[in-house]
């Protein structure tokens, strides 16, 4: 099976896991408590994954200067886009607590969340795209480590839609349709990408790890630590070891 198609495949499948979390959040009154382990668990998982099988692979790669450039645009861009996107009103794109807008209150705030969440969404597809093309394969682990923190996302940013008043025909149609960009987005990283030199791999993987950890730190964290203040640090040091030992294993 040609390169772009396994990437758009595991990418789809990853993407297909914000359907599923926000399936359980439609259909499912989960507590506030449990949303936000949910999502503390998420977020580790995300930050040993950042550390084990981007970052550090990245500068082994392509050495340290492409490493931390890319991080640093990848935050900063991240940073820029979600600032506008917040005056839009998609600022609380992931809260389950009823904060988010809705279209009454801040015309144009449906569109911004969308896109917040495809913000969101697509540095993840890329990673994988990029995984096909420096190793042939996906990553086992770093799959079930994306797949495993979309859940969550999904799960808690649906609550809140639902409870900002959105219908279920715009609450899945946003995670479908994210879904199926992750899928495009990582055929697009393969194909490009796929004769680019070691460094530019580095420096294009870390963008996208820039992007995430920006994305953990505005978004995912905030929203656990609101609603469980106790458990949250516990939390993600399980999310953390879960998906450094998937890693381990891997190896």
């Amino acid at each position: 099976m040609p390169d772009f198609l396994i990437a758009g495949g595991a990418a789809l499948a990853s993407g297909m896991m914000l359907v599923v979390g926000a399936t359980i959040a439609w259909f499912v009154r989960v507590p506030p408590s449990v949303t936000a382990g949910i999502m503390a668990f998420g977020a580790g998982v995300l930050l040993s994954t950042l550390a084990y099988e981007l970052v550090q692979e990245a500068n082994d790669g392509g050495g340290v200067t492409a490493t931390i450039t890319g991080c640093l645009a990848g935050a900063l861009l991240y940073v820029i886009a979600d600032s506008i996107l917040a005056r839009y009103g998609a600022q609380h794109r992931k809260r389950s607590a009823g904060l988010q807008k809705s279209e009454g209150e801040k015309q144009g705030s449906g569109t911004a969340i969308a896109i917040g969440a495809l913000l969101d969404g697509i540095p993840e597809s890329l990673v994988l795209g990029l995984s096909v093309v420096a190793t042939g394969g996906v990553s086992g682990s770093l799959l079930i480590a994306f797949g495993l923190s979309n859940v969550p996302e999904g799960l808690s940013a649906s609550a809140g839609m639902k409870q900002s008043g959105r219908s279920a025909r715009y609450v899945f149609g946003v995670w479908g349709g994210i879904a199926i960009a992750s899928g495009l987005a990582a055929v697009l990283g393969t194909v490009v990408l796929a004769s680019a030199s070691a460094a530019t791999i580095a420096f294009v993987t870390t963008v996208a790890a820039g992007a995430i950890l920006a994305m953990l730190s505005n978004t995912m964290i905030p929203e656990a630590f609101a609603r469980d203040r106790a458990a949250t640090g516990f939390i993600v040091t399980v999310g953390f070891l879960t998906a450094f030992a998937l890693h381990e294993w891997g190896q």
